[in-house]
């Protein structure tokens, strides 16, 4: 099992399908490290070699910010609007949509469960 950036990629799924379960490298940044490393499209994680795993490890390290570095960095940066006391920081702060949506309605993801209030039958 190929181990890079603290994550264990499956084996039996092609490379660049592999590489997104790492925090930080999606679809487009995984066909671009396979392309810079000359892999084809069709090799599966288990035909790799240790060397070419750490050609992988090396070159995520030098060019790409992930897992726990891209975690800390995004906490970082929500804690910096919430001290700030900007609009969005509040939104965070209260646990509500961030991004403008509405909140009369759904929302529920942000917000939670529904709870129920006394009294407010029509």
């Amino acid at each position: 099992m190929a181990r890079i950036a603290g994550v264990n990629i499956p084996t039996q799924k092609r490379i660049e399908i592999g590489l997104t379960y790492i925090f930080g490298i999606g679809p487009t940044k995984a066909k671009e490290i396979c392309e810079k490393l000359g892999f084809a499209a069709e090799r599966r994680v288990h035909q790799l070699t240790d060397e070419e795993i750490l050609r992988i490890r090396e070159l995520i390290d030098r060019d790409y910010t992930v897992e726990g570095d891209l975690r800390r960095e995004v906490a970082m940066n929500i804690k910096r609007l919430m001290d700030l006391g900007c609009y969005r920081g509040l939104r965070h702060r209260k646990g509500l949509p961030v991004r403008g949506q509405r909140t009369h309605t759904n929302a529920r993801t942000r917000k939670g469960k529904a709870k129920p209030i006394a009294g407010k039958k029509k």
